[in-house]
């Protein structure tokens, strides 16, 4: 919802993730505690927040926050499991961003995980151009392995390597998180991929072959990045990475039901909100 220009009223916004809630998502990114002038579509998130219900639900709740003040922020609320914080290898990346340094961001990052623990909080840290970037800022396989290992080491809880511009292929993921998977069994590491809709399944299957079991989705593949590309190549779609997983015999235990009204939910906002 966060590059969307035209404002989604609060009261969608409940009703849609109250709807996402009864699906059986592991974890479901609700809102951000970030500035809202600069993500002003995330200002209700308090709001939406206290409106949501949680009786009956299996789902974990993600809040985005980018600086110290988001998390403490963030940390009040006891019905938010996971806390995430964009963290990229490309400095051209961070500073569009977070109007940070990597070695700031990397300050600030230590300052959220001790948030984290005096909450009882997880933290989850997106390395951001994980597969890459279009600014001319390095990148190698061992350049993320390196960042992976400075999150683990800072007690990043979940790590996800997120292709923020959709610029991966399928080889160059399967190969990345065999590497990763090989270096850090140990480490809980996802995905968080952009894609058109023509490539999705080739990156959904690589990652998987790859050893990856953590995989970001947006219902109807809506949304990508604002900060990173005025054309922006959109999330992979939830019931995409769902069909396809299925069809491999994973068995995700979703209501089949409760998904299908989400889908339809989620094509009346979001057409609400681009009319």
């Amino acid at each position: 919802m966060q590059g969307l220009d035209r404002f989604i009223p609060t009261h969608r916004k409940i009703e849609y993730i109250n709807k996402l809630l009864k699906i059986g998502f592991d974890t479901i990114d609700f809102g951000s505690f970030v500035s809202h002038k600069a993500v002003p579509q995330m200002a209700d998130s308090v709001k939406v927040l206290k409106q949501l219900d949680l009786t009956t639900t299996k789902s974990k709740l993600l809040a985005i926050v980018a600086n110290k003040r988001g998390a403490e922020d963030a940390s009040r609320h006891a019905s938010i499991t996971y806390l995430g914080f964009p963290l990229s290898i490309s400095e051209t990346f961070q500073q569009r961003n977070t109007n940070k340094s990597i070695p700031q961001a990397l300050n600030t990052l230590e300052e959220i995980k001790n948030i984290c623990v005096r909450s009882g909080k997880k933290l989850v840290t997106y390395i951001s151009m994980g597969f890459g970037n279009p600014y001319g800022d390095p990148y190698e396989v061992a350049l993320v392995s390196q960042f992976v290992d400075i999150l683990i080491t800072l007690g990043s809880d979940v790590i996800s390597l997120a292709d923020t511009v959709g610029a991966a292929e399928s080889t160059s993921i399967e190969a990345l998180f065999a590497s990763v998977s090989g270096q850090f069994p140990n480490a809980e590491i996802g995905v968080h991929l952009h894609s058109a809709p023509q490539t999705s399944r080739a990156k959904i299957e690589a990652a998987y072959r790859g050893g990856c079991r953590r995989i970001d989705g947006a219902m109807r593949g809506f949304g990508g990045c604002p900060m990173a590309n005025d054309s922006l190549v959109g999330n992979i779609a939830t019931e995409t990475i769902v069909s396809i997983l299925e069809q491999d015999g994973i068995q995700l235990n979703l209501d089949k039901a409760s998904f299908e009204e989400g889908l339809l939910l989620a094509d009346k906002i979001f057409n609400e909100a681009v009319a």
